[in-house]
């Protein structure tokens, strides 16, 4: 394995990251959501502006060899396809994929009031603004380390970089695309995304297992209109009690534990000691969570927080329909909810089995008769990472250590990259590197998200070592 020199790959993504940031308040600045929160996105024309900002920039980039092509299947979302022949010598047979989205989740309440999700604010290292972070870094950040090679004279084999707008969606697009472009991904021996998190900004961070996901509305009615409070209640059951009941039967409410074997799986040993291990070292991650006063987490336990957010089941209710504003509300028996659950799936759950058990749950012997319906539903899987290659592992503390002035650590991930799981499956002799921005504070989907600046550059240029490391393994 040939190191690259560290001092060109530094000044290279240095520079380069400086004229990066002006165009990425550009993209901050559109309110491209995903289809699933904007299905007029077409009509709205904010995703093609998106792709056109992220196309354009790199189409101009230096790259000898390089191709960029703006798909867009019948009825998909489009996706940016960009391939870059090897540099150096590196093998043309040997496929590096990487993979980030440019798609955003929607505005959310509770920004300061000197931010929004479409006012990109650049405040010391902070890039406020919605999707900086989750995911719109990750073309400048993958053509950059591309680059950075070159700039240090080192090796490449090919790439393939893949830019989809449908991930905060659940992929729904992502399918048809990799069987569109089998022939042009090849079989990959290495695939980076750069669309995870990290639990500190002190070193490269890397995934080893993703949470899967069942997505869907619960919706119950009982009487076919309002009815006054007062006259109805008490003999007509609340549909909000109703729901209550019924999620009960998935939930304990007490602890939050999944009571339905198909959410639940064995953690395994490995994922066991790689809790206790980062626990011993970074200690408890919930203190970074904006808790309010007297508030904590559900477990004090350092290694126990790190395995609820990563191999526990979880249930979350993320919507509700059917509710009228508090201040609106009048005294009146609602005749219908609807409330949207978000579950999250151990890595190694099977998502079709989960979700047909949890419609069987709900949908079953309804109390008083109701009609219950789960529906709108969504599955995807998890991820668990495969054993790391010997020249991988050396890699991955030697690009760190490179970048950051520490070694690798490895965690796993409470969200949900369907890629990774897709992938997974069709290249198990694949090796994958799953990194990301996204700290404990930087609060992707919610209010207030932010790019932490340097450690997209620092993780730039891990990448650039990483390339190089795998072409020369």
């Amino acid at each position: 394995m040939t190191t690259l020199d560290a001092e060109a790959v530094t000044d290279h993504a240095n520079n380069t990251w400086e004229g990066i940031v002006p165009v990425l308040h550009d993209y901050i600045a559109i309110p491209n959501v995903s289809l699933d929160f904007d299905p007029e996105w077409r009509e709205h024309g904010f995703m093609a502006e998106a792709v056109d900002l992220i196309a354009g920039w790199c189409r101009d980039r230096p790259i000898p060899g390089m191709t960029l092509d703006v798909m867009e299947l019948p009825g998909r979302t489009p996706m940016i396809v960009i391939e870059i022949p090897p540099a150096g010598g590196g093998a043309a047979d040997d496929t590096v994929l990487l993979y980030g989205h440019l798609d955003k989740q929607p505005e959310m309440e509770g920004w300061r009031d000197d931010l929004g999700p479409w006012t990109p604010v650049l405040e010391g290292d902070r890039l406020y603004g919605r999707g900086g972070a989750d995911d719109g870094y990750a073309a400048f950040a993958s053509l950059t380390a591309i680059e950075a090679v070159h700039a240090a004279g080192g090796v490449h084999t090919r790439c393939v970089v893949l830019i989809e707008a449908s991930e905060e969606s659940g992929s729904p697009d992502l399918p048809a695309y990799i069987d569109a472009l089998a022939d042009t991904i090849g079989t990959p021996s290495l695939v980076v995304c750069l669309d995870s998190g990290c639990i500190d900004y002190d070193r490269m961070w890397v995934t080893t297992s993703l949470r899967g996901m069942v997505m869907g509305k619960l919706t119950v009615d009982i009487v076919t209109e309002g009815l006054h409070s007062g006259d109805a209640s008490g003999m007509i059951p609340s549909t909000f009690r109703i729901a209550r009941q019924l999620l009960e039967r998935i939930e304990d409410s007490s602890s939050g534990e999944l009571l339905l074997p198909e959410l639940q799986v064995e953690v395994p040993a490995g994922r066991l000691a790689e809790a206790q291990s980062t626990a011993e070292e970074i200690g408890a991650i919930a203190t970074h969570y904006p808790f309010v006063d007297g508030a904590g987490p559900t477990t004090d336990d350092p290694a126990e927080q790190l395995l609820a957010r990563t191999w526990r089941g979880t249930l979350s209710v993320v919507g509700a329909d059917g509710l009228p504003p508090a201040a609106r509300a009048g005294n009146v028996l609602r005749p219908s909810t609807t409330l949207k659950l978000s579950f999250r799936l151990p890595p190694t759950a099977d998502p079709d089995v989960a979700l047909a058990a949890i419609i069987a749950a709900l949908e079953s012997d309804p109390p008083y008769g109701a009609r219950v319906r789960f529906h709108e539903t969504d599955a995807a899987p998890g991820w668990n990472a495969p054993a790391t290659a010997p020249w991988l592992e050396v890699g991955l503390d030697a690009a760190s250590n490179a970048s950051f002035g520490q070694p690798a650590r490895s965690f796993g991930e409470g969200g949900s990259i369907p890629f990774m799981g897709m992938l997974g499956e069709k290249f198990p002799e694949a090796q994958f590197v799953i990194t990301g921005v996204l700290g404990p504070d930087a609060n992707a989907h919610g209010p207030n998200e932010y790019l932490h600046v340097p450690t997209a550059r620092k993780l730039t240029m891990a990448v650039a070592h990483l390339l190089n490391a795998h072409a020369t393994r």
